[in-house]
């Protein structure tokens, strides 16, 4: 038998370490080539990475929110005959029921509400509900998965975190790691750095909503109903024509604002791990149907943990929006190193005065962020109150622009 030493990756884009995030197996553990063994997090992306042999676990380096430099040793495998396929295969595979053992006597049984005792074998569960677990102090080894194959479910943690709750102690320390502790660091750092400058604007979305009712009554094979959102994301597409110090990246290391044509904005998403920003790619070129499909493809993924890091970069503006729970009025912290954010909030039915009569109008008002160093306030509220005229009469958003000669 050899050893094997397997080092930190270099994970590209000039990344000199990355954060442990979650083990998934540990000494003497044995296991296939390409199974799953350790998730990492780079300031860029998360990272799982497979074995690049087979053979049995002596060592590992780091854990849970520990940083291991590209290039150090990372694990180190036991390689040789333990790579035979059947000591593999039979650790991969779920345990094998055990001979039937004697009941246990009274004194033996666990207490009334005690949490049930770790059982042995491989845990079965995704990387989101692992991350869940993690969060929640929940031993995944102490859960009874119901899925396919006894796999843990959300469901299944849902009850262990009730279990907890009720028999365990009034407070836990969950460690920031991961995820939770990148979105801790940009946001402390965008709003240390950049001296947000907030404007409020009010829209009478009432024809905007009917347009997007109506095309909902036609929309493409396979297309989901439009929200608001990719008829702003195309609106906000006009608007930068004018507003092009908008669609702008800080370069601080250079000192050197990178003013883009393209236009690449970034879509705010929510997800079980954390706030995602996938980009819908030059959202300008782009027709309305393809925005929303975009925006929903991009969610999906980055939802799911699946988006690429490819995928969850390159923003040049970013728009947010928190849906039913979108509320009167929001500060969104600029996605640094853009310049602005624009924030979309509930729309509401009121009664409003138009055209000389009160009447019943369909409103939402857009919440805004811009970077006060690059963008004076002057242009700031320029930039919402045109984004503001074309929303109020969307037929305009596709008019093409002539070009004065």
């Amino acid at each position: 038998m050899s050893q094997y030493v397997f080092k930190m990756p270099d994970l590209g884009e000039g990344t000199v370490d990355a954060e442990i995030v979650a083990w998934h197996t540990k000494p003497g553990d044995a296991v296939a080539e390409d199974q799953l063994i350790v998730e990492v997090m780079t300031d860029k992306a998360a990272v799982e990475v497979p074995a690049p042999v087979s053979g049995r676990v002596v060592s590992i380096t780091g854990t849970p929110g520990d940083k291991v430099a590209v290039g150090s040793p990372l694990i180190v495998f036991e390689v040789g005959e333990v790579n035979a396929p059947s000591e593999v295969a039979s650790t991969a595979a779920p345990p094998a029921p055990a001979p039937a053992a004697p009941m246990p006597t009274p004194a033996a049984a666990p207490a009334p509400g005690a949490p049930p005792p770790a059982r042995p074998g491989r845990v079965m569960a995704s990387p989101a509900n692992r991350r869940r677990a993690r969060e929640a102090g929940i031993d995944l080894a102490t859960v009874v998965g119901s899925g396919p194959g006894g796999r843990i479910v959300r469901g299944d943690l849902d009850s262990a975190d009730g279990h907890s709750a009720t028999s365990g102690p009034e407070t836990s320390e969950i460690k920031v790691i991961g995820l939770r502790r990148l979105i801790a660091e940009r946001m402390s750092e965008a709003k240390r750095n950049i001296p947000h400058f907030a404007y409020v604007e009010e829209v009478d979305v009432t024809e905007l909503e009917a347009l997007r009712r109506h095309l909902n009554l036609s929309p493409p094979a396979g297309a989901a109903a439009l929200s608001y959102l990719p008829l702003v994301v195309k609106a906000l597409t006009r608007v930068l024509d004018s507003f092009p110090q908008c669609n702008v990246l800080y370069d601080a290391a250079r000192g050197v604002l990178v003013r883009h044509r393209a236009v690449h904005v970034g879509i705010a998403t929510q997800t079980p791990d954390g706030l995602k920003v996938p980009v819908v790619r030059n959202a300008h070129a782009l027709g309305l149907w393809e925005v929303a499909g975009e925006i929903r493809r991009l969610a999906e993924r980055a939802r799911s943990g699946k988006a690429t890091r490819d995928e969850l970069s390159g923003s040049t503006i970013t728009v947010t929006s928190l849906g039913k729970l979108g509320g009167i009025a929001s500060t969104p912290i600029i996605n640094a190193p853009e310049v602005a954010i624009i924030g979309l909030n509930k729309a509401v039915e009121r009664p409003v005065v138009h055209q000389g009569a009160v009447v019943v109008r369909r409103i939402m008002n857009l919440s805004s962020s811009f970077d006060h160093r690059f963008v004076d306030g002057y242009d700031a509220a320029a930039m919402i109150q045109a984004l503001k005229e074309l929303l109020e009469h969307p037929a305009a958003i596709f008019i093409p622009k002539v070009k004065s000669k």
